[in-house]
């Protein structure tokens, strides 16, 4: 008896242990399944928040829709050579070689300015290229002072001389990146709100 018993114990015991630890092995995996659950969630939210669709951008700008200002971060040389067409310019390069993010005054207050002109518009944001970090920095520049912008998807780079990246293919002989580009110091825009794909020699130099 006292041999059966001493066999059984440790039989007893060990499928205790083993019960507990596959417990808590299962506890740990659902913990870290939802953690990473929360993670894709806070990334979906926070992507959905802060990024633009350029392809959705450029559907509003063929309605007319005026929901939105964009804003050109490169410096002002750049912007006035060509920008994305109705694109205003907050310069955070002084010129093309030389950041001025240390001109923080400036830059706040010329945000201020443009969102009480249009407390009711979404205010995006785009500088030279998608992993151009100039959008980011600016971004949380003006998130320091209560400041809150969207970022295009893209950046100038990509508009320009990617067209066919980001617009569908059977847009392509279509929709034509000439005549959503601007030339000089003034933001440009379509002849009328409700042209679709206005000429590339439109007045104003437009693409020309």
């Amino acid at each position: 008896m006292s041999t059966t018993k001493s066999f059984v114990l440790p039989i007893i015991v060990a499928a205790a242990v083993g019960s507990v630890t596959t417990l808590f092995l299962i506890e740990q995996i659902d913990k870290r399944g939802n953690k990473e659950h929360e993670l894709i969630k806070e990334f979906y939210l926070t992507e959905n928040a802060v990024h633009v669709s350029p392809h959705g951008l450029r559907g509003k700008m063929d309605k007319g829709d005026d929901s939105f200002v964009l804003v050109d971060l490169r410096s002002q040389e750049e912007y006035e050579r060509e920008h994305i067409i109705g694109a205003v310019n907050i310069p955070a390069y002084s010129d093309p070689n030389t950041s001025a993010y240390n001109d923080v005054d400036r830059i706040v207050g010329s945000f201020r300015t443009l969102i009480s002109e249009n407390p009711d518009k979404d205010i995006i944001v785009y500088c030279y290229s998608t992993p151009c970090m100039t959008g980011r920095k600016i971004g949380k520049m003006l998130v320091e002072h209560d400041i809150y912008v969207k970022h295009l998807g893209i950046g100038w780079n990509e508009w320009r001389y990617y067209w066919n990246l980001w617009n569908h293919e059977h847009e392509w002989d279509v929709k034509k990146v000439e005549s959503y580009i601007w030339k000089g110091a003034e933001p440009g825009g379509f002849a009328t709100t409700t042209q679709k794909n206005p000429s590339a020699c439109s007045a104003g130099g437009f693409g020309c």
